[in-house]
């Protein structure tokens, strides 16, 4: 069975073919084969540097960015002795983690809108790379996040329909649209736009611009020109990642001529390997700030290197569970299940709650993307046949019990489990499975209630098998 790929609000992982993928599963084993090693010797960390510079490579990542990291990883581990270290193995995947986070941008940085208004935004880049949906994107982004009044203009007058676009898709989503149809002059349309900008108070003002097959001198003048005119706090250059060293070498040609800001990279759904996210930053100085996980407005998130280091060596990212989670789940109803597995009372009711709770952050793939061993995850559940709609079908299945059967699920035998399963459409054998998954979350549960009087989360975590080094802080 394979599972298909599938976009999740929590950022860059897709089960399936979700960004890093492969990349991710290459150095999980990677870091499995130096983990709990005592001694590690120079033989040994050639041989594991060697494996990472493949599968960089192999990843489409630029190779004077492999070069430069291996370089640095080497470097750092021997001029602080590490071999010598009395964990060398942790160290080692903390300098990985340190450099991989450093090639990826170093922080999450967003754009500072809090400047006279209006804020201009510049977006750019080649035809076909997504940048008017991006300028769209972001635009909602920051409306809703930041409550800001924005305008949003095209200054593509070459493209059919390039304004026409536009203009869809901010009438769709309650942003305001410059529109005069008398102006055909690029020129005359910032003008304008940026005259209205001011005189109707607006905080930001995104300007679209034309795209190219390929980049030309006309295009780089009219850019420059617009930047001379508006000043802009931001010039976004929006790269599509299924262009992996290309998009890179872009990248670097529109930050020559015009000083690119920052990077919105676009199609990471699409994109297993990542090479244009680990390339990017290195090659041009400019910070990844968003992505487009998928094609609806809504799909796009800010750019966290360290949490993506820390996704491609399979220690998950269980920061985004909890804002996810925080996000999309109401604090009574995590406070009244939280209550009942406190109690010891854990039944298919509160079962049923908790799937429901895990539909809300994105369903089994989305909730993999982001947990420890992430490859392993996706194998286990692709052999057990674990799938979004499964979990549909369990929830019809507890919805067709009786309250008593829910409390006491012990009393559910042969003729209740042919009932239920006419009553919910499913076969017995499916609510067998049901039971049997149940049963196992009962443990699972009360092995964590025992954590969480005993430790913290990092002691949960190391007890659920996850892949973060001990003793090592991030």
């Amino acid at each position: 069975m394979c599972i298909s790929p599938r976009v999740s609000r929590s950022g860059v992982f897709f089960v399936g073919n979700y960004m890093f993928a492969s990349l991710s599963e290459k150095f999980e084993g990677i870091v499995s084969s130096i983990k709990g090693k005592a001694i590690i010797s120079e033989k040994d960390l050639d041989a594991t540097l060697r494996q990472i510079r493949v599968a960089l490579l192999e990843s489409d990542v630029a190779l004077s960015v492999v070069k430069k990291f291996i370089d640095e990883v080497r470097t750092k581990v021997i001029g602080q002795d590490v071999l010598k270290n009395i964990k060398p193995d942790q160290m080692i995947i903390k300098f990985v983690y340190d450099e991989l986070t450093n090639i990826l941008g170093s922080s999450n940085e967003e754009i500072n809108t809090n400047v006279n208004p209006p804020a201009i935004i510049l977006f750019c880049g080649l035809q076909g790379s997504g940048k008017t949906t991006s300028v769209a994107k972001l635009a909602k982004f920051l409306k809703i996040k930041n409550n800001k009044k924005i305008l949003l203009v095209s200054a593509d007058i070459y493209r059919p329909a390039a304004q026409e676009q536009l203009e869809i898709l901010s009438n769709e989503n309650g942003i305001d649209f410059f529109k005069k149809n008398d102006l055909n002059e690029i020129q005359e349309i910032i003008n304008e736009s940026l005259n209205r900008a001011k005189k109707e108070m607006y905080d930001i003002l995104i300007i679209d611009t034309a795209g190219r097959q390929t980049i030309n001198q006309e295009m780089m003048d009219e850019l420059k020109m617009i930047s001379n005119i508006t000043n802009p706090i931001e010039k976004i250059l929006v790269a599509d990642s299924l262009a992996g060293q290309d998009a890179a070498n872009t990248a670097q040609k529109f930050h020559e001529l015009i000083g690119i800001t920052s990077i919105f990279l676009t199609r990471v759904d699409g994109d297993s390997n990542g090479g244009a996210a680990l390339s990017i930053k290195t090659v041009t100085g400019a910070s990844i700030k968003y992505i487009g996980t998928g094609e609806k407005i809504d799909q796009i998130e800010n750019f966290s290197p360290d949490r993506i280091a820390k996704r491609i060596l399979g220690m998950g990212d269980i920061v985004s569970l909890v804002e996810k989670a925080s996000e999309n789940i109401e604090k009574k109803e995590m406070e009244e299940l939280s209550n009942s597995i406190s109690s010891g009372k854990f039944d298919l009711t509160d079962f049923s709650k908790q799937l429901k709770q895990m539909k809300k952050v994105g369903g089994i793939s989305g909730m993999l993307s982001l947990l420890p061993g992430i490859s392993k995850a996706q194998k286990n559940i692709a052999e057990n046949n674990i799938t979004d709609d499964m979990m549909n079908k369990q929830l019809g299945i507890i919805d067709s019990m009786t309250p008593k059967e829910k409390s006491n699920p012990e009393i559910i035998k042969a003729s209740r489990k042919i009932r239920i399963s006419r009553g919910s459409g499913t076969k017995v054998q499916e609510v067998n499975k049901l039971l049997k998954q149940f049963v196992q979350s009962q443990k699972m549960i009360k092995r964590m209630s025992g954590i969480k009087k005993s430790g913290g989360p990092m002691e949960m975590l190391n007890s659920l098998k996850g892949n973060i080094p001990p003793n090592i802080k991030f």
